[in-house]
């Protein structure tokens, strides 16, 4: 069996919105009211998909969840005075962003060699709560073969979890053992911290991972406050290497020894403050970025396009490709109607090391499926969405209709 690293990227849903609805986003609230560009901003994301196709990755995809969810609706009691931001929850396309769909341990991590996956629970949010049953009906489908894997409920809600974006993986190949990292807050700050530790540690057990190669590690109190809502905000793995900001842990050498005490041959890429600020690293989304191996073996940070237009960031990428470490190239990618939200390109995925082999082959993408995919975005997805039009009947209408054409092309109608 071949191990790969596959990214699975959300297909930006018909309804994608600006609500405002992510308490410490700083991006999302910035661009509340706006008018957004549903199929604009899908496109956007399969292009990025195929460009990791282009460089020989594999590439699978989750699809939008069902909107407007009239299950929350009902159990909001909603009625004609139903306030905006709960009605608004029940239209969010924020699904898309799947690095929150579940946290993932591959095969050579667990004690009995199945690749486990635990949705989030997302409790924080409501708009983020609705999702972990829908999610967990598409993984339950992708990742059906029980020989290969083991798809988990997600954790109590007492406990929020947040998923990948607050997991790491080093390893000295994707098909190795690994040790993973768990980074959770701390309550009592400006905004909620929404990874508990608890959930974190629960995860760790469910996947049955070795207790000496897992290391929890605390997020920067600092951090959560600037708008660095997921660890993914400030920092990001691949194999042996940690690429991150100096202010991302609570202990930033602690942080870098425990990891590795564990993985004794990890490499840190850290960008100091006086380099760029914890502020702009957050605004460009520098560390929200895709942190890949190509086939050459060469590593490749995958960023989005507004790196490019800050010179600070810019430069640091400069200097850090001249330096001959480890990450040898820095590409940008537009993905600025996900960006206006809070969500960068390594929002987007969720990293699955697997054999493509196991997995349902529906979920996985090719140049004849991406045309498909983007024939129904281009003819069924709204092309602009007012605020206002939040709630109406004709848009319901046109979303639903959109996401069914969108699971006829691939064939999973049986998602509706």
């Amino acid at each position: 069996m071949s191990l790969v690293e596959i990214n699975f990227d959300g297909i930006v849903g018909p309804s994608h919105n600006y609500a405002g609805l992510s308490l410490g986003n700083i991006a999302s609230a910035s661009h509340k009211g706006d008018a957004s560009f549903p199929r604009a901003a899908a496109l956007q994301g399969i292009a990025k998909m195929r460009g990791n196709m282009e460089r020989g990755l594999a590439q699978g995809f989750l699809l939008p969840l069902p909107r407007p969810n009239d299950g929350l609706l009902r159990d909001l009691g909603a009625d004609d005075g139903l306030d905006g931001p709960l009605l608004a929850a029940a239209w969010s396309a924020s699904s898309m962003w799947t690095a929150n769909a579940a946290t993932v341990s591959p095969a050579p991590d667990t004690g009995d060699g199945l690749c486990h996956l635990t949705p989030a629970n997302l409790v924080t949010m409501l708009h983020r709560g609705q999702e972990w049953r829908d999610t967990k009906r598409q993984l339950d489908l992708a990742f059906a073969d029980p020989r290969h894997f083991r798809v988990h409920d997600a954790v109590p809600a007492s406990f929020g979890d947040e998923g990948a974006a607050n997991h790491m993986r080093f390893c000295e190949g994707h098909g190795s053992p690994g040790v993973e990292a768990f980074v959770w807050g701390r309550q009592g700050g400006k905004f909620p911290a929404r990874q508990h530790e608890q959930a974190s540690r629960a995860v760790a057990r469910l996947h049955r991972l070795d207790p000496d190669a897992c290391v929890f590690i605390e997020q920067n109190p600092e951090a959560i406050a600037a708008g660095a809502f997921h660890n993914d905000v400030v920092a990001v793995a691949n194999e042996r290497v940690l690429f991150t900001h100096a202010r991302a842990f609570a202990d930033q050498q602690g942080a870098y020894a425990a990891i590795r005490a564990a993985f004794p041959a990890l490499e840190v890429v850290e960008v100091p403050e006086d380099a760029v600020s914890l502020e702009e690293a957050i605004r460009t989304y520098l560390f929200n970025a895709q942190l890949l191996t190509l086939p050459s073996g060469e590593m490749a940070l995958v960023v989005p396009s507004e790196c490019q237009d800050s010179p600070s960031v810019w430069s640091w990428c400069e200097k850090m490709l001249a330096s001959n470490g480890p990450i040898r190239k820095v590409i940008p990618v537009d993905v600025r109607q996900s960006m206006a939200n809070g969500g960068g390109p390594a929002c987007l995925r969720l990293r699955v090391v697997a054999d493509p082999a196991t997995v349902d082959a529906r979920f996985l993408l090719d140049e004849a499926k991406a045309t498909r995919i983007e024939a129904v975005v281009a003819e069924m997805w709204p092309e602009r969405i007012e605020p206002s039009e939040i709630g109406s009947e004709a848009l319901a209408e046109r979303v639903m209709d959109a996401r069914e054409a969108l699971l006829g092309v691939v064939a999973l109608d049986d998602l509706l």
